[in-house]
């Protein structure tokens, strides 16, 4: 395994655990963390791809992404309007370390960027 495999299966497996992160913790996003993981694992190993789309709870994430070649706007902007609610909620009543707040406004960045510039836009209504 080269050094740059290497780096990437490390780049894609955090991915994975923060999209894991997201579906627990308020605001943390999960969908670009998924297909970043995707997108990684597909260019470096098949057999960590296929393990990802055939697992029942994120496989569907990526087979809708792969079937509309992105997002519509509509749902990029629900989809980060609704991210920062709950950033804020958490942020405001629910977090007091103030480490932890930081974490959280950098992966809400981090998944802004990543659904708004990164996600191509699709017209596909679905």
């Amino acid at each position: 395994m080269t050094f740059f495999k290497a780096i990437l299966i490390i780049i894609g497996n955090i991915s994975l655990i923060l999209a894991v992160i997201g579906i627990f913790i308020p605001g943390v996003p999960t969908t670009p963390f998924i297909i970043l993981s995707a997108g990684v694992y597909i260019r470096i190993s098949e057999k960590l791809y296929n393990a990802l789309i055939s697992n029942k709870y994120f496989g569907s994430y990526i087979l809708k992404y792969q079937s509309n070649k992105g997002m519509t706007k509509s749902q990029k902007y629900f989809s980060i309007g609704f991210m920062w609610i709950m950033i804020t909620l958490s942020y405001v009543f629910f977090i007091s370390a103030f480490s932890l707040k930081i974490i959280i406004l950098v992966l809400g960045i981090i998944g802004t960027v990543l659904m708004g510039f990164i996600i191509p836009n699709t017209n596909k209504n679905r």
